[in-house]
């Protein structure tokens, strides 16, 4: 085969079909006919709504302020209502005769004024071309007990083979907002020369969408045979390329069969290295999902037993209200002894810390983010119950030393105690997790390290077991705003874990995100925390790195 046959004679079945070609090349002109169209549909249908709006808003001026007894029309019927107002009151209060009477002029007011509106455009109907033609008006009252007043045109009406429509439309002689009595007309405008000008209109808009259509069609003609020009010219110089890309790919393949017999012979070696490497990992991930399932279970029963827990304080709770009165009727009554009052008010003092004891764990159990009762309180107080709550298991059971650091002066804000200590304590939480994270991560470290002997190796992970976390809650005033910091030293987040920590139902799902039954990794803590700000109109900055630890600042407003 020569080199011009080569470039010249594309092989059979390569060259894409006509009709592909052809409808690719009218796509434009198709979408361009689109396009057209809805912008003259959309115009057309925009000018017939403002000619109807304007009609309208002509027609209700002229209903509304026409005068023909001195008294416009909403006049005659406002005080035609409230004659009616009249006529319902008792005997006592008027006469029946004289209302009925009354009622009945009003009445005939109303319907003298609509017909000396109505007559004037019937008697100069062809003389007065911007005048209305009315066939009917009708009064309606919101009251059912009062008939409409009609009148009705005795003008036969037009036929609607090449004239205009009958309009209809309903307006509210009293406004808007008083919608006791409306009005109902059927009307034509511009009955005089709305025809002739509607015809030459349309004759109008035909041309025009005529020379429209037929400059489109001539662009789109000419945008299809380029089109098609440009497809030819590029499929031409697309075979050329593929004919050469062909060509290369033979030598590369034969290069590859080469090569692929040689790491053929690799492959067999790292593949018996991996297997002995996938066996090791089967066996460390088994251990793995067995640890995992214990603390399932583990979580699980801590969560049923705080089920149990909150109805149990709650019962326990409603048991003491009745010691309560007791020990308050036992220290009202006289013949006490100092020693015996003294005893009685520490029982009570007691009772009343059990008691404020449970209703701590009730609000635990039971606490809606959504319902907030704000009031003015110091955000030390807060501080201070998380501290002497959570300080103890924090030392003993956790692993952490918590720390407070707080000013001098109170710190107002206005908030919702229970939701802003339980959202104070769900940072602690992450905090608490964190640090675990990280004291399992240096275990790791110092397991894995291939620098360390097998003593060294063992002491280094007695010393990462023994590493204590530090979570500190701090309180500061930064100008009209409060601040309050929870910062801990724990495994830290990456950056897109930081930007979407606060998800609900987000979590890394790591399997030592569970600490002591307590489930972690429900994604539902901080989300928590972020509900609670928003309705307290507070903000949350966090500062993450990993391995360095994590700051939660949150900035209330002074109150």
């Amino acid at each position: 085969m020569s080199t011009t046959e080569f470039q010249l004679t594309p092989p059979p079945g390569k060259a894409p079909a006509p009709g592909w070609r052809l409808v690719r090349g009218l796509a434009p002109a198709a979408l361009l006919y689109i396009l057209l169209i809805g912008w003259l549909a959309h115009s057309l249908y925009s000018r017939t709504q403002w000619w109807q709006e304007a009609d309208e808003a002509n027609l209700r001026e002229w209903l509304d302020e026409a005068r023909v007894f001195r008294k416009s029309l909403p006049e005659l019927v406002r005080e035609y209502l409230a004659e009616r107002e009249k006529n319902a009151l008792p005997w006592e209060l008027n006469s029946e005769n004289a209302s009925l009477g009354a009622l009945a002029v009003k009445e005939n007011e109303i319907r003298d004024q609509i017909t000396a509106l109505a007559d004037p455009t019937r008697a100069y109907t062809g003389q007065l071309p911007l005048f209305p033609e009315i066939y009917r008006i009708e009064v309606h009252f919101a009251d059912r007990s009062l008939e409409p007043i009609v009148w009705d045109s005795p003008t036969p009406r037009p036929r609607r083979q090449n004239q205009t429509r009958i309009q209809e439309f309903d307006h509210y002689l009293l406004g808007e907002s008083d919608r006791r009595a409306w009005l109902h007309v059927e009307y034509r405008l511009h009955a005089f020369n709305k025809i002739r000008q509607d015809e030459e209109r349309r004759a109008q808009l035909t041309w025009g969408v005529g020379a429209l259509v037929l400059f489109a069609s001539v662009g789109a003609l000419v945008w299809v045979y380029y089109s098609l020009k440009r497809e030819r010219a590029r499929e031409v110089a697309k075979f050329q390329i593929e004919q050469q890309k062909e060509h290369a790919e033979k030598l590369a393949l034969e290069h590859e069969l080469r090569r692929q017999e040689v790491e053929r012979h690799r492959d067999e070696l790292d593949r018996k290295l991996l297997e002995q490497s996938l066996e090791t990992e089967r066996q460390q991930v088994r251990a793995a999902e067995a640890e995992r399932s214990a603390l399932e279970l583990k979580s699980q029963l801590y969560a049923s037993i705080g089920i149990m827990a909150g109805s149990y304080a709650h019962n326990i709770k409603n048991l003491l209200v009745r010691p309560n009165d007791l020990l308050s009727r036992c220290l009202e009554s006289n013949g006490l002894s100092r020693p015996q009052e003294h005893m009685l008010k520490e029982v009570r003092h007691t009772l009343g810390t059990v008691t404020e004891r449970l209703q701590q764990i009730l609000q635990t159990v039971r606490r809606d983010p959504s319902r907030s009762e704000m009031t003015r309180l110091d955000l030390h107080s807060i501080v201070q119950d998380t501290q002497q709550t959570w300080e103890e298991m924090a030392r003993d059971k956790w692993k952490l030393n918590l720390q407070v650091e707080t000013p001098n002066e109170p710190l107002f804000i206005l908030g919702d105690p229970s939701h802003l200590q339980q959202a104070v304590e769900n940072l602690l939480f992450n905090a608490r997790d964190a640090t675990f994270e990280m004291r399992n991560a240096l275990r790791e470290q110092a397991r894995s390290d291939p620098k360390l002997d097998v003593p060294a190796r063992q002491q280094a992970v007695i010393e990462a077991a023994a590493w204590k976390g530090l979570v500190t809650l701090r309180t500061r005033r930064e100008g009209d705003f409060v601040v309050l910091e929870v910062q801990d030293n724990g495994i830290g987040m990456t950056e897109e874990v930081r930007q979407r920590c606060t998800q609900t139902h987000f979590s890394t799902k790591r399997d030592n995100a569970l600490y002591e039954g307590l489930n972690s990794g429900s994604g539902l803590g901080l989300s928590f925390v972020k509900m609670v700000l928003d309705h307290h109109g507070a903000t949350m900055d966090v500062e993450s790195t990993p391995l360095r630890g994590t700051n939660f600042r949150l900035r209330f407003r002074s109150a």
